[in-house]
């Protein structure tokens, strides 16, 4: 991050420390009726010129799970999620199995933490990424180049649950309660990944590629310059599996080709997609593709519900790499092993960013 400007006598890091220790997050900002945002929101020209969806497409794939433990119908819809993994690396899932009066539920009980007095939300508020519950204004606010219009409930929900005290009481029954359901849902998904590859259904499981998981509950509140920020930077997902639930606030963009398109929410569906760490161990098969939130130019609030799945069962000196049994002498391994250290040493250095990770480990022919 840039310190003072020596031209102006701008002091980025005094500003963002003055905001961070202000705890009052964007939504804070936002709702005391500023009509410009703080200079460290705004993202160079080169980010910004980029900002309109370009396409034509009509968005991406949806799959209908309702058949799914039919044999008739389930060997038709590991097709379908092969091929949107494969060629997208985004899709919606309907008939998914979480009611939809549950989804309703979460969304609104995390806008209602959102909502809290600053005094309320504030004892929250911490950097302390990894573990229990944090509640703050961009987890990388100190590492990234521009900041971004959001704030964020998080909570490291396995391998080590927090303390369910340690949870906002306006907002625990629910996140609890949706941890179960999106973890049921992402099982199900990864069963069809695994299949989709001509491997067993729990080969995943197996893996424990869903054992480690946080929920993170985003605020995108309205923003007076949406034309200078974004919502969340570009970047692709560190994981194995992310499982997004959003209210009808547009925003979200994923990249398909050299195009951004709009994601459109669908009622009562979820939005799955592939991360970096999938990519990685089936040999580049499934693709983790690049996505952002615009700033929000609505005078409601965008509401997103994140669950980031990863693996669980590794040490820091622990060796991951392609799967052994996807790998042939016409399909060669594409990245090198890798430690789980060297891994969350990438994500946890820098700003948000895209497939850092995949391009340090990809083999050079």
């Amino acid at each position: 991050m840039a310190g003072i400007d020596a031209a102006s006598g701008y002091d980025r890091m005094k500003e963002v420390k003055e905001f961070d220790e202000s705890k009052i997050g964007v939504k804070g900002l936002s709702d005391s009726g500023i009509t410009s945002i703080p200079r460290f929101f705004v993202h160079p020209p080169e980010t910004l010129s980029d900002l309109k969806s370009s396409s034509t497409c009509a968005s991406i794939p949806v799959i209908d799970l309702s058949g799914v433990n039919s044999a008739a119908h389930r060997r038709k819809i590991v097709e379908q999620v092969k091929e949107a993994a494969t060629t997208w690396g985004f899709f919606q899932v309907i008939n998914h199995g979480a009611p939809v009066p549950a989804l309703e539920e979460t969304i609104n009980a995390i806008k209602a933490f959102h909502e809290q007095p600053h005094e309320v939300k504030s004892k929250y508020y911490k950097r302390d990424e990894g573990q229990g519950v944090m509640y703050a204004s961009n987890n990388d606010l100190y590492r990234a180049n521009a900041a971004a219009w959001h704030d964020s409930l998080q909570a490291w929900m396995a391998p080590t649950a927090p303390k369910v005290e340690d949870i906002p009481e306006v907002c625990r029954n629910e996140v609890v309660a949706w941890d179960k359901r999106a973890t049921k849902v992402a099982e199900t998904v990864m069963e069809l990944l695994s299949q989709g590859l001509g491997m067993e259904a729990g080969k995943f499981k197996e893996l424990t590629l869903s054992d480690a998981r946080v929920f993170v509950g985003h605020c995108y509140p309205y923003c007076p310059q949406p034309d200078l920020t974004v919502g969340i930077t570009s970047h692709t997902d560190p994981g194995v599996v992310t499982v997004l639930l959003q209210n009808h606030v547009p925003g979200l963009q994923v990249k398909h080709g050299d195009e951004w398109v709009n994601v459109n929410p669908v009622p009562g569906g979820l939005i799955i997609n592939v991360g970096d760490f999938l990519q990685i161990i089936c040999n580049g098969e499934y693709k983790s593709v690049q996505h952002r939130v615009l700033a929000n130019s609505y005078n409601e609030a965008r509401i997103s519900i994140v669950m980031f799945f990863n693996i669980g069962k590794l040490k820091e000196d622990d060796y991951c790499g392609p799967m052994p049994e996807l790998l042939s002498p016409e399909k060669p391994a594409i990245y090198r092993n890798f430690t789980m250290q060297e891994y969350l040493e990438n994500f946890y250095c820098k700003g948000l960013d895209s497939k850092s990770m995949i391009e340090k480990i990809t083999i050079q022919n």
